[in-house]
């Protein structure tokens, strides 16, 4: 009894030993991992900072907009920043701690010691599922809240000072209006010109002494311009000699937030949670088999009118038959059947749809591949990791982008075109990893 009880004791504290000794190794692994990803995201996170966020503060600054707001927009487009920062800070950040570990022999030296692969590999891939978690909570969640608080403080500002969308003598245009403005003073535009298209698409110019913008807090979605001394011309689309004019002393022009440029739009797929995306692919979706549906009910009328053409034309002597209505009648049925019956925003939110899951899961799929490529380093690991990130990161890059425009111009699998980036580079994480491992 007392031998057993001895060994047993033995063994306890052998298994203390040993899970004392794996927790200090996951704890050193995940710290060297941690330290290299907080480097290489501060690195992604000033290079879009730069190219993305300081260029709009730049246009606004400008125009002598307060620093208070400029601060507020630059914090409300932090989110869309992070969502693209986490998966490559994922990336480099795994190479450089993995490589850094490998060039400094501390890998051999743990394999050395009994200590496999797959004791290291667990610290990196469990940080590789909380950031891609961490990733999607951002895409999911912050981005459309950062991008609806962006939108209403750009009205806001906008309505205190015009000049920043409508410069002083300048031509704005629009997706459906052009406006030519004369100078602009105390929050009012001089000499105003506005060309535009009414609901029969016919071109109509308005112009105005002054206008001013009109804040309403019951309209959603739209920017108001309220004109003084007015003269609307209207020119007939279907008689190019015929035009109506009329005049008014005042009017309120109304200009969709969407056709504004790119400081101020309504919250399109990318800004929205994956379940309101969802709902809307769903929506679509019905309304495109509807579409279907109409389009192929059409075709079968075709091919009984074809039919019944056929049949009448048979019917009557050789010398009279005529084989006009029946080609009429083929050719209508021919190309209702081919008719590709498609929405291009379906398409775009399936896509969006997604990329909300394929991007931030790409931070699981990068550390995949850095522990296998990483231990290639022999010299200079942080360096050379840092190195090989960057051309991951611009390979994946370029992935993403090639599958979502081929996704939505080709109208092909919008599933297959988002998660192609992440099977390419868990294929090269296998491939590596056979290299590796197979002795």
């Amino acid at each position: 009894m007392i031998s057993s009880a001895g060994i047993s004791r033995k063994n306890r504290l052998k298994l203390k030993y040993v899970a004392r000794r794996f927790t200090n190794i996951y704890k050193y692994t995940a710290g060297e991992f941690l330290f290299s990803f907080f480097v290489a995201f501060l690195f992604f996170f000033f290079i879009f900072f730069v190219n993305q966020i300081l260029l709009i503060a730049e246009e606004i600054l400008s125009k002598n907009i307060k620093i208070s707001a400029v601060l507020r927009l630059l914090f409300y487009s932090l989110p869309a920043i992070v969502s693209f920062a986490f998966p490559f800070g994922a990336l480099v950040g795994a190479l450089m701690a993995i490589g850094r570990l490998s060039s400094d022999n501390e890998i051999l030296a743990l394999q050395a010691c009994g200590i496999p692969y797959s004791r290291l590999f667990i610290p990196i891939a469990i940080l590789g599922v909380v950031f891609s978690a961490g990733s999607f909570i951002i895409n999911d969640i912050f981005l459309p809240l950062g991008t609806i608080k962006f939108s209403q403080l750009y009205r806001e500002i906008l309505y205190s000072n015009p000049e920043l969308e409508l410069s002083p003598y300048s031509i704005k245009r629009y997706q459906r209006t052009t406006i030519i403005t004369g100078n602009i003073h105390d929050k009012e535009i001089s000499d105003i010109v506005i060309i535009d298209k009414t609901p029969e698409k016919d071109k109509r110019i308005i112009l105005a002494d002054s206008a001013s913008l009109n804040k309403l807090e019951e309209q959603n979605g739209v920017i108001s311009l309220y004109l003084d001394n007015v003269f609307i011309q209207t020119f007939n689309k279907q008689k190019k000699n015929d035009y109506n004019y009329m005049s008014s002393e005042s009017m309120t022009y109304n200009i969709l937030l969407r056709d504004i440029s790119f400081s101020i739009r309504s919250p399109g797929p990318r800004e929205m949670s994956s379940r309101d995306v969802k709902t809307e692919v769903d929506k679509k979706t019905e309304l495109l088999d509807v579409k279907k549906m109409k389009n192929m009910q059409a075709a079968d009328r075709a091919a009984v009118s074809m039919e019944a053409e056929y049949y009448y034309q048979s019917a009557i002597p050789p010398p009279l038959r005529s084989n006009k209505f029946l080609e009429s009648s083929r050719q209508d049925y021919s190309s209702r059947r081919l008719k590709d019956i498609s929405d291009r925003s379906l398409q775009i939110y399936l896509v969006e749809y997604y990329k909300k899951f394929s991007l931030p899961l790409a931070c699981f799929a990068f550390v995949l591949f850095a522990f296998p490529v990483g231990m290639f380093t022999k010299r200079s690991g942080r360096s050379v990791g840092f190195g090989i990130g960057l051309l991951v990161a611009v390979l994946y890059w370029g992935l993403l982008f090639a599958g979502q425009t081929f996704g939505i111009q080709n109208n092909s699998s919008a599933l297959l075109a988002m998660w192609m980036p992440d099977l390419v580079i868990v294929g090269a994480a296998a491939v590596s990893a056979f290299v590796k491992f197979r002795s």
